[in-house]
């Protein structure tokens, strides 16, 4: 929860409407070149003082800067007589449009581009830089949307609460925001706030107050310090309260991730994503660069668990040194383990890595292959994986087919884990990014609970089931996943307290109560509101309702 006053992020400028034709197309050329990589450089300037996750989403946008085809489209539109900062918007919305008929990783990068064109087009019109204005008092961020540039300088010390009209749970607001402990209201719709105006956001319940009284202030600051007492109360190793366990570990993507992560109280990692090594680069890492990269990810955990995925790449995250060739729907192409059974040592090379890391530190290192639809595709990654030196080896569920064969897709490994964010895409025929078809991707949608519970019927109650989507950090979904039989719940780690105390506060018997009750419910809405009618007090004050 916050309370403050809100600063509006400056909105960026348009291209003048009816900009003549550049005199010069080629002296307008080189003017749209210098802007584009004066942009490049100054999201390196930001990258080289920011942290880790925000560093790689501000060096990747820069990249985007310096992309020759945004430059040869502009280049395309002066020379039909556009000028410069219309052949720029021009160019880099064709872009867009491709990106956004991707879907996935490719649709989420919709935002950065956009950001890198604002910034140009500033430029070539002489308008301020679209971003953050200047205030010299903690408050409450209001924007349509937050692009990499500003979300990588948010501080808690000087942001209270984030409200954007965009974006979704998955967007690079909600993921930064989460990461840093700040509430976050996202994808509101329209909203027409002043500077100076005060406003209360509570980042669990999405609940904006407009102007509160000072009774309201009051009260809402007393239901934070409350709420964070009681959260303190619990600690140690995830748990219902009859002394079930459900781990609680952490999503992580960088070396610097891990550093922060392993110092707070949870029990592991269930989510390293290695494509943060493997993205923007023109050739794939060697092996010896692979291991140095995941020791400095094993080693704070001491001995600890360390779940890694293997390479999430192709298709919606293209690599240029293992092109997929065009594809109709990258959604539903070659990703995951499709790409690394295309022959070619991507994977070899990986799991290699990832052996030689585990055998030079104390870590628990557990593997595991995304994309997995098939018994056969699960059997194959096994058999390389133990070949490799690997012991502990799984798979993601994340499409339907997987879950509707679960006893057999995990009859040759070890441990599943969930990854709703695609189960739910896949599952709904919605594109996670199309804000308009949110309420599908609801990980309280009765069929993805489903799911869930024939996967964990897979598991036959003696192999490992994680959840390492969003829906691992809803602390009232918590024990609706444990009813069904998750053992494991992976999050950003500011969501850990509140999941912990949830389940902490319900035994066994009354989260598969939960779970029948949210299952049976007609729609995603109706799910919640039968599990809030199933807690007490006390659990109701950790949900913020």
């Amino acid at each position: 929860m916050a309370v403050g006053p809100v600063v509006r992020v400056t909105e960026p400028v348009r291209p003048p409407e009816n900009e003549p034709a550049a005199l010069d197309a080629q002296a307008a050329s080189r003017e749209v070149a210098a802007a584009f990589e004066l942009v490049a450089a100054e999201l390196e300037r930001r990258a080289a003082l920011a942290q880790a996750t925000a560093a790689d989403i501000l060096t990747a946008t820069a990249m985007m800067a310096r992309d020759p085809s945004l430059l040869a489209g502009a280049q395309r539109r002066l020379d039909d007589g556009e000028g410069p900062a219309t052949a720029v918007d021009g160019a880099v919305e064709e872009v867009c449009a491709s990106l956004a008929a991707a879907g996935g990783y490719l649709a989420e990068r919709v935002t950065d581009l956009r950001d890198v064109r604002d910034r140009v087009v500033a430029h070539l019109i002489g308008a301020p830089q679209p971003g953050l204005p200047e205030y010299d008092q903690p408050s409450v961020l209001i924007a349509h949307d937050l692009a990499p540039a500003d979300t990588a300088g948010l501080s808690p010390a000087t942001v209270l609460g984030i409200v954007t009209e965009a974006g979704g749970p998955t967007s690079h607001t909600a993921i930064l925001a989460a990461q840093l402990g700040i509430p976050a209201v996202v994808g509101t719709g329209p909203l027409t706030l002043d500077d100076g105006v005060v406003v209360a956001v509570d980042g669990e319940t999405g609940e904006i107050v407009v102007g509160p009284d000072e009774a309201v202030q009051v009260e809402w600051m007393r239901r934070a310090g409350a709420r964070n007492e009681q959260l303190s109360r619990f600690s140690g190793p995830g748990r219902t309260r009859d002394g079930v366990p459900v781990s609680l570990l952490a999503n992580i993507g960088t070396a610097e991730d891990a550093t922060a992560a392993a110092g707070q109280d949870l029990e592991g990692v269930g989510l390293f994503r290695t494509e943060f090594l493997y993205l923007d680069r023109a050739s794939a890492p060697s092996v010896e660069e692979q291991t140095q990269s995941y020791l400095a990810v094993l080693r704070p955990f001491g001995e600890r668990r360390v779940v890694v995925r293997t390479l999430d790449a192709g298709a919606d995250k293209p690599l240029p040194f293992a092109p997929t060739g065009d594809e109709e729907n990258p959604a539903l192409g070659v990703r995951g383990l499709r790409l690394g059974r295309r022959g070619g040592s991507l994977l070899s090379d990986q799991l290699d890595a990832l052996a030689a890391a585990a055998g030079q530190c104390a870590a628990d290192v557990w593997v595991m292959a995304p994309m997995i639809a098939t018994a056969e595709e699960a059997t194959w990654f096994a058999d390389r994986a133990r070949a490799a030196g690997l012991s502990t080896v799984g798979v993601m569920v994340e499409v339907p087919a997987a879950a509707l064969r679960a006893q057999q897709v995990l009859a040759d490994v070890d441990f599943v884990s969930l990854g709703t964010n695609d189960l739910a895409q896949y599952t709904m025929a919605a594109d996670r990014m199309l804000g308009e078809l949110a309420p599908l991707l609801d990980p309280w949608q009765p069929a993805l609970l489903d799911l869930i519970a024939m996967t964990c019927a897979g598991a036959g109650g003696s192999k490992p089931v994680g959840v390492c989507g969003e829906a691992g950090g809803d602390p009232l979904l918590a024990p609706v996943l444990a009813g069904l039989g998750v053992s494991s719940l992976s999050m950003a780690p500011s969501r850990i307290p509140a999941v912990r105390a949830m389940l902490a506060l319900h035994d066994r018997d009354r989260c598969a109560q939960m779970a029948a009750a949210a299952r049976a419910a007609a729609d995603a809405g109706a799910a919640r509101a039968a599990v809030m009618d199933l807690l007490d007090s006390e659990a109701r004050s950790i949900t913020g309702r």
